[in-house]
């Protein structure tokens, strides 16, 4: 694979719509939106609250079936946009006795968005996605006054 230039992710907002949820992600040079289901974005808003469910949801056993296989997420990437369809990869990691594994992971970008913040991993963006995307800066400015 070649090697994808990707920009950090600063933060990470939620915003409930009429039509599901918007995910704000901020970098030092832009801010982009993505749309993702509104149970998801329930998900991500609760572990941007540290907020830990009564019972583990897909996300927790996820991150649970990694602990058990000496694996973790690194980090995850939103690789590509088509359609206004987001793509991300995670990247995994496994220390073994001798080497260590890395292996990468095709994702919808929510659920990604959602193991990165309860494992406390780092979120990029393919800086050919960011610059594809108009800034959302301002809307996000308006969303938060209004909150």
């Amino acid at each position: 694979m070649s090697k994808l230039e990707a920009v950090p992710v600063t933060g990470i907002e939620v915003v409930p719509t009429k039509g599901g949820t918007a995910v704000f992600l901020v970098t030092e040079h832009k801010t982009m939106v993505i749309q993702v289901d509104p149970s998801v974005g329930e998900s991500l808003q609760g572990a941007l609250a540290g907020k830990t469910p009564d019972r583990p949801q897909s996300h927790d056993l996820m991150l649970h079936l990694l602990l058990g296989l000496d694996a973790a997420v690194i980090h995850i990437v939103i690789v590509d946009v088509k359609d206004g369809v987001f793509f991300a990869r995670i990247l995994l990691g496994q220390d073994g006795p001798v080497a260590r594994k890395i292996a990468e992971v095709d994702a919808r970008p929510s659920d990604a968005l959602v193991l990165a913040v309860k494992a406390k991993r780092p979120v990029f963006i393919a800086k050919s996605v960011l610059e594809s995307c108009d800034d959302m800066a301002e809307m996000l400015a308006r969303l938060r006054k209004q909150a």
